[in-house]
């Protein structure tokens, strides 16, 4: 045998080539993930068994947010190894890249619509009725979310800027990283709006109730619509290095689910009220409400993915983004941020 041929079986044997692969995925027992509508979907239905099974990974446990629903704690979650992979907006996850999180995308969204982060005002308040009418007005949000990103492109629009820590605006922007306070500041006349997505747990009940009215919208071809407003799911990097398949498994469970509750939307709202505690009605509006994002299409072209990142990081830094005017991706960085593996092309792409 030659020298060549025993280095490669030497190699193979010590697991270095597998199918192509620098080396073998190692083995995860178990994973967490975010409790969520398709989550809990998935483990009833025995989609996560089904793309777990070659994996190892036998146990999957589904973390609950938590009451306080504190908006950028699955981040933390991320960061810190209590979750695997999680669930975030894009425009959030690119500032947490920004702020150090050793993240990767795996997964991204198609783009968004005008239903997904509406502009809110208590339907009892006579005095705001449009996006006009909140000039000098205090409006209440999450500012590392899609509940500021989609209201400062409809307000900068309107030529009503929120105000920011460099400059000061036409409307007053309160910080508030808890949903359930934006609203309930909303309702009791504290803050005079907000932005959410009706299909959030602590903004359906309000919203089936009449208690909130919708005053703006997202553009129908703005940058939020066609890029800050997309859905990704993060994990370190660390982590998908070490368990590319387990991540490829996650991806097709979605998948699999997506599809099964477009087909059977009631069957899935009964799992959904069921297991997160929601009356069934609740359920039913986060799966089939057009503002909904966790049923979505993903974006299989990664080139495209990049361009969503490159495109809304230039529109906030030239419209006066606090944040990313101090501090953003380059062109190079954002490549890497979004992981090829899992895109059309890629080593461990769902996509065919």
């Amino acid at each position: 045998m030659s020298n060549k041929s025993k280095l490669l079986l030497s190699l193979v044997a010590a697991g270095v080539l597998n199918n192509g692969a620098w080396a073998a995925d190692a083995v995860l027992p178990e994973i967490n993930l975010q409790k969520s509508p398709w989550t809990v979907i998935a483990q009833e239905r025995g989609f996560f068994k089904e793309a777990f099974a070659n994996t190892g990974t036998e146990k999957v446990t589904l973390i609950a947010q938590g009451a306080a629903e504190l908006l950028g704690a699955e981040s933390a979650a991320v960061g810190g190894g209590s979750l695997a992979i999680a669930q975030r907006m894009v425009y959030p996850s690119t500032i947490h890249k920004i702020n150090g999180l050793n993240t990767v995308v795996v997964w991204i969204s198609e783009p968004s619509n005008r239903y997904r982060a509406p502009i809110l005002a208590a339907a009892n308040n006579n005095k705001i009725n449009s996006v006009k009418d909140l000039d000098g007005k205090k409006f209440g949000s999450s500012r590392i979310s899609c509940y500021w990103s989609s209201p400062f492109e409809t307000l900068n629009t309107a030529g009503l800027p929120f105000d920011s820590r460099l400059k000061k605006g036409r409307v007053r922007h309160e910080n508030i990283d808890n949903s359930s306070v934006a609203i309930t500041a909303v309702i009791t006349g504290d803050s005079d709006a907000t932005a959410a997505h009706l299909a959030a747990p602590a903004f359906t009940g309000p919203w089936l109730s009449g208690k909130l009215k919708v005053i703006g919208h997202s553009a129908d071809d703005g940058t939020y619509v066609n890029y800050a407003g997309r859905v990704t799911y993060v994990a370190r990097k660390d982590f998908t290095d070490k368990y590319p398949q387990v991540v490829k498994g996650f991806l097709a469970a979605r998948e699999k689910t997506r599809e099964w509750a477009y087909d059977h939307p009631n069957e899935a709202a009964a799992i959904v009220a069921k297991e997160t505690r929601v009356p069934v009605e609740v359920a039913l509006f986060q799966i089939t409400h057009l503002g909904q994002w966790e049923f979505l299409g993903g974006e299989a072209n990664p080139e495209r993915a990049r361009t969503a990142i490159k495109e809304f990081q230039r529109y906030y830094i030239a419209n006066g983004d606090d944040i990313l005017s101090q501090k953003s991706l380059s062109d190079k960085e954002v490549d890497e941020f979004i992981d090829g593996r899992f895109f059309v092309g890629g080593s461990h792409t769902i996509y065919q």
